[in-house]
């Protein structure tokens, strides 16, 4: 086995999730040990960081319920990162506008509309004064650059957080309590009578009671050692950002329509438009002429006043997008000692801290904190 000695825990993956997942575990006193081949192109490199589930009328809810335990979570795990002395975040409430601009998005306005403060009613949150309808002209005044709009929704308390700038905090806090990271790939899972005993990395073995899978659109690697369908695909999104030359930005919110395309300000007179959704687009983390016309057509349909921005950066970024869309958290059922916490798809960085907090707990012998039935992996078809 490794010169290093055994671990308590080894965590696969140096994203969002498994920097998060290392940070719990090592928080909670676990020697761990996180294995980072620092692949071009992973999600939590290029995204946007909206925090905002309470405007969201596509996901199912299972997905909801998790969501706002996620962005509730928030502002603990920032206190956390403080009180570790780890760098900033990006972390802060901005508020966020949903608008119909064309003819088009009115129908999908409406029931958006309907979805959002139906469920508002029915929760008793957020307050009528944090998210209720506004004016046209209400709109405009949040954000300036913004278009004629034929009907806008607002919430004051939707969030953004910098995806790097998270990371980093969340490896450096780690770091300070002992975290031991390991650049390479795994070879493979040392498994041992159904039960997961460690890692492989380059011919050394090296002995964890635990593993965690945090692979990103990486993890479907892993799935036929485990015994299970792991069906995370990789999805690109191409992200700009623009500078506005001095503009005060810093109170601007973040805007989305119904082309699913956003709008995130940040207060260095930047705005981020964003993002492609190429399903399909394999391992490829390259912007595209086309992906880069789309994402700055849309931002010109929404906000023409961002015409004379000028581009200061485009990332890109490999979605883990599993095959139903809702992530995969917990538990192998066929490898003890196994768990999985991957597929959070566009919403990493909504969900992505939280996510990995119980997963870390799980890991430790904790029962699961909120019901993962719903992102277990067991309803994917066995690996053939």
């Amino acid at each position: 086995m490794s010169r290093h000695g055994a671990f308590d825990a080894a965590v696969v993956g140096g994203g969002l999730l498994g920097s998060a997942t290392a940070y719990h575990l090592v928080r909670a006193g676990a020697r761990t040990l996180l294995v980072d081949r620092a692949d071009a192109g992973r999600a939590t490199d290029a995204g946007a960081g909206i925090l905002s589930p309470e405007t969201n009328s596509r996901d199912p809810e299972a997905w909801f319920r998790l969501a706002v335990e996620a962005a509730d979570y928030y502002p603990a795990l920032v206190d956390l990162l403080r009180a570790d002395g780890a760098g900033d975040t990006g972390y802060a409430p901005c508020g966020k506008l949903v608008v119909a601009v064309g003819e088009d998005e009115v129908e999908a306005f409406e029931r958006a509309r309907r979805i959002i403060l139906d469920r508002q009613r029915r929760r008793g949150a957020p307050k009528p004064e944090d998210l209720h309808e506004i004016s046209a002209a209400e709109a405009k005044a949040l954000f300036p650059p913004l278009a004629h709009v034929r009907g806008a929704i607002y919430s004051r308390g939707a969030a953004r957080v910098d995806g790097r700038l998270l990371n980093r905090a969340l490896l450096d806090a780690a770091a300070g309590r002992g975290l031991v990271v390991r650049r390479g790939s795994v070879d493979r899972l040392l498994i041992d009578h159904d039960t997961a005993r460690g890692v492989e990395i380059g011919g050394d073995r090296i002995a964890a009671g635990v593993v965690a899978i945090a692979g990103g659109a990486w993890s479907g690697d892993f799935g036929r050692q485990l015994g299970v369908r792991i069906p995370v695909a990789p999805q690109r999104g191409q992200i700009v950002h623009l500078d506005l030359h001095g503009v005060d930005t810093s109170r601007w919110p973040m805007v989305s329509a119904f082309h699913h395309h956003y709008l995130v300000a940040w207060p260095d007179s930047r705005v981020v438009a964003g993002a492609t959704r190429e399903t399909g687009s394999g391992f490829a983390p390259h912007t595209t002429l086309a992906g880069v016309h789309e994402a700055l057509g849309e931002a010109l349909r929404v906000a023409p006043g961002l015409a004379g921005a000028s581009v200061r950066e485009i990332r890109v970024g490999l979605r883990p997008l599993t095959a139903d869309g809702l992530p995969v958290i917990g538990a192998v059922p066929s490898v003890r000692g196994a768990f999985l916490v991957t597929g959070h798809g566009p919403t990493g960085l909504t969900l992505g801290p939280y996510s990995a907090k119980v997963v870390a707990a799980c890991m430790l012998g904790a029962p699961p904190e909120t019901d993962l039935r719903p992102f277990s992996v067991e309803r994917f078809a066995p690996q053939a």
